[in-house]
């Protein structure tokens, strides 16, 4: 397996992975975004998010993913906000997650941005396990808002 920075050509298997993430987290009819405008916000000509792939080299599948974006804080500058790690069902628990997680930091470091920040979900046990061996803080002030343009 390798570690490698997303195309656009692996775009298809992204939002493959996409919804079987939002299959994990029994929300499918959540995912509407239509694979142009993934495409688009990824490799247009103003992209608003970047990715690193988990390939295996057998294969040339892509296992997993991680993708971000960059947004910034008035208090604390360019951060990195991860929008989803993903790996395929049959390669959990592989250390393909923690390959990903690392190349991540490495980007923080790299980019000096002031760090990464995430959400997950309550109940995903697997996951809040996973952020706490790599001594992620767990924020409980916070209450995530959102308003949807219908």
């Amino acid at each position: 397996m390798i570690i490698r920075k997303a195309k656009k050509e692996d775009c298809p298997r992204l939002l493959e992975l996409v919804r079987e993430l939002a299959e994990f987290e029994k929300a499918p009819e959540e995912v509407t975004i239509k694979i142009d405008q993934f495409e688009k916000s990824g490799f247009g000509e103003h992209p608003v998010w970047w990715a690193f792939v988990a390939e295996d080299t057998k294969s040339g599948r892509v296992v997993g993913f991680a993708l971000y974006y960059i947004r910034f804080s008035t208090w604390k500058g360019e951060r990195m906000y991860l929008e989803d790690i993903i790996v395929s069902k049959d390669w959990r628990g592989k250390g393909v997650g923690s390959k990903l997680f690392d190349s991540l930091l490495k980007e923080v470091k790299s980019n000096n941005f002031s760090g990464m920040t995430w959400q997950v979900l309550e109940w995903n046990e697997p996951a809040i396990k996973f952020y706490k061996k790599c001594k992620a803080s767990f924020d409980p002030e916070w209450i995530n808002c959102t308003i949807e343009n219908n």
